[in-house]
C-alpha cells in the first residue's frame, strides 16, 4: 500500500480556490505535517504487506491500529481541492466524512458549506481515535469553521446511524470500512450527490466488497476512477 502523493505541476503552481489566507495557513502547516510522516507510514505498510496480503482477513489487527493512532490520513492537496470545487458545484448543505482523522480534508468540505452560504450547513465527521478527535476539534477552531463541522467520536457504524437530512457529498478515507459506511450513509444521499473515495486504484483487494456494492444496479450508482495517483473514485447517486 502507498499513500499517493501530489502532482508535481513543475513550475506552474496549482492557485488555491479558497480565498482564505488564514485556513490556507494552517491547511499548509497540516499538509506539511502528513507529508513528514509519508515516508514511515509507507514503509510500515511495505512490511506488513510482506507479511500478511491485504485482502487478508487479520491485516488491519491491534499492532497495525495502535500505529496508525497518531498518523496523518488526508487526501493530498489536489484531491482535496478538487473535493471543494465538487461541493462547491452541487451547493452542497449537508456532507458526511467517513475517517476524519485530525481534519484536514474536514477543513475544505467545512469551506465548501460555508462558501455555499446555505443556512445550517453542516460536515458530519467521524473518528474513532479520541487524541485525533481533540486535535481535529482545535484545528476547526483556530481556522473559524467549527460552526460548520459536527465531529462524532466513535465507531462509523454507531454514529452515523442519525443522519435526518439529504446528503449531498460524501468523503469515504477509511479503508477498513468503506463499504458498511457507503451502504449506511447511501440511503440519505439525494439523487445526483457524489461520493469520492480515495486510493481505490492501489487497494484494489481492500475495496472489493465496496465496488460490489457500487456496481450492484439496485444501489444505483454510477462511478469511474479518475486518474488522480492513486485512484480516486467518484460515484454520483441516480
Amino acid at each position: 500500500m502507498t499513500f499517493s502523493k501530489s502532482v508535481n505541476l513543475g513550475k506552474y503552481k496549482m492557485i488555491s480556490p479558497l480565498n482564505d489566507p488564514k485556513l490556507e495557513i494552517i491547511l499548509e502547516r497540516l499538509h506539511q505535517a502528513r507529508d513528514a510522516q509519508a515516508a514511515e507510514t509507507d514503509a510500515a505498510f511495505e512490511r506488513r504487506e510482506q507479511q500478511i496480503p491485504i485482502d487478508i482477513e487479520g491485516y488491519y489487527d491491534a499492532e497495525l491500529r495502535s500505529f496508525l493512532a497518531d498518523k496523518f490520513v488526508a487526501l493530498d492537496r489536489d484531491k482535496a481541492i478538487f473535493c471543494y470545487l465538487l461541493c462547491r458545484s452541487l451547493n452542497a448543505k449537508r456532507i458526511v466524512e467517513a475517517g476524519t482523522s485530525y481534519g484536514v480534508s474536514t477543513l475544505y468540505l467545512a469551506a465548501a458549506v460555508r462558501d455555499n452560504q446555505n443556512a445550517n450547513g453542516l460536515v458530519i465527521g467521524t473518528e474513532i481515535e479520541p487524541a485525533k478527535v481533540k486535535i481535529a476539534r482545535e484545528n476547526f477552531r483556530k481556522a473559524g469553521l467549527n460552526d460548520y463541522i459536527d465531529l462524532r467520536e466513535g465507531d462509523l457504524r454507531q454514529t452515523l446511524q442519525d443522519l435526518y437530512e439529504p446528503v449531498d457529498f460524501m468523503l469515504i478515507d477509511i479503508w477498513e470500512v468503506a463499504q458498511p459506511a457507503l451502504e449506511l450513509v447511501s440511503p440519505h444521499l439525494r439523487p445526483g450527490a457524489i461520493v469520492a473515495c480515495d486510493n481505490t486504484a492501489v487497494d484494489i483487494a481492500e475495496y472489493g466488497e465496496y465496488f460490489e456494492y457500487l456496481n450492484d444496479p439496485r444501489n444505483r450508482f454510477k462511478t469511474m476512477t479518475v486518474p488522480f495517483e492513486g485512484g480516486f473514485e467518484i460515484s454520483v447517486k441516480i
